[in-house]
C-alpha cells in the first residue's frame, strides 16, 4: 500500500465533506454524485456482529449504481411523506488511507451520526461505526466505488430512510 500525498488527502476530505453535506442536507442526488458512476459502484450498511458472523444481512444493501439510484427515488419521490422525518448530522474522522496495487484508495474513517426527529427536537445518536472505502482517484475526480458503512450498534434506535 502506498502513501497518498498530502493533496491526495485533502482530495480524500472534499469527498468526505461532500458526502456528509449531502446526508445532513437531504440532497440525494448530491449523495449519488460522491458514487462514481459505474456499474458496481455500491453502498452497504451492516452491523459489526453481522459482518464478524460472516452473514451478509445488511440494513441497507445498495450494491450496484442502479440501487444507488433507486435509493434516490424511493426517499425523493416514492417514500415522500410516508414517514417521520428526521434530520442527521455526520460527524467522520480518516484514520487511515493508501493506494492498493490496482491504483484504487483504501479508506477506513470512524463516523456517528445524530439525528433529530422533527416532531420532538431531541437529538440522539443514531449509529456509530467505521467506514470501510473503495475509492477511484483519477485527476481531477475522487468518488466511492464502494462505501460499507459497519455500525458498532447491532440495532439502530429508530428505521433507516437516509444513508448513514
Amino acid at each position: 500500500m502506498t502513501r497518498l500525498t498530502l493533496d491526495e488527502l485533502a482530495r480524500l476530505d472534499e469527498l468526505q465533506s461532500a458526502y456528509m453535506s449531502a446526508l445532513d442536507g437531504k440532497k440525494m442526488r448530491s449523495w449519488l454524485d460522491t458514487f462514481e458512476d459505474d456499474p458496481s459502484a455500491s453502498y452497504i450498511c451492516i452491523a459489526r456482529n453481522d459482518v464478524e458472523s460472516g452473514l451478509r444481512v445488511a440494513m441497507m444493501l445498495d450494491d450496484c449504481r442502479d440501487r444507488l439510484i433507486d435509493r434516490c427515488t424511493f426517499i425523493e419521490d416514492i417514500w415522500a411523506g410516508t414517514f417521520q422525518d428526521y434530520r442527521t448530522r455526520h460527524f467522520v474522522q480518516r484514520v487511515h488511507a493508501g493506494r492498493r496495487a490496482d491504483g484504487l484508495v483504501d479508506m477506513v474513517s470512524n463516523f456517528s451520526v445524530i439525528f433529530t426527529p422533527d416532531d420532538t427536537g431531541l437529538p440522539q445518536q443514531l449509529a456509530a461505526g467505521t467506514y470501510e472505502d473503495i475509492i477511484r482517484m483519477e485527476d481531477d475526480q475522487c468518488r466511492f466505488l464502494s462505501r460499507n458503512a459497519v455500525t458498532d450498534n447491532a440495532v439502530v434506535p429508530r428505521y433507516l430512510v437516509f444513508p448513514l
